[in-house]
């Protein structure tokens, strides 16, 4: 089993800036199980959209329409990503989604969603 538990999203102006955090527990989470961690985000009415991918190697891959506004990382142990999200736009607003892929089944695992809504 794995639990990802969000935080880090809300209300914010046009311009301004959020930072999400999704952390990965489990028995068998572990920087060597875990193969690639990401956000998603789906709008109303819209399909599930990556935002950006960070894999166990540090490699990442952003939606062009985040590049240069935001960034993901992750902390030491490997279990914990971020998404530094700034100059943030009303298209923005949406529920971003943690996605973590690990070795062992099922393979792939969603948090729950957090709601970042860009409004004046």
């Amino acid at each position: 089993q794995v639990q990802l538990v969000e935080s880090g999203g809300g209300l914010v102006q046009p311009g301004g800036s959020l930072r999400l955090s999704c952390a990965a527990s489990g028995s068998s989470v572990s920087a060597f199980t875990i193969s690639a961690m990401g956000w998603y985000r789906q709008a109303p009415g819209k399909r599930r959209e990556l935002v950006a991918t960070l894999t166990s190697g540090g490699n990442t891959n952003y939606a062009d329409s985040v590049k240069g506004r935001f960034a993901i990382s992750r902390d030491n142990t490997k279990t914990t990503v971020y998404l530094q999200m700034n100059s943030l736009k009303p298209d923005d607003t949406a529920v971003y989604y943690c996605n973590v892929d690990t070795t062992f089944h099922p393979y792939t695992h969603w948090g729950q969603g957090t709601q970042v809504t860009v409004s004046s």
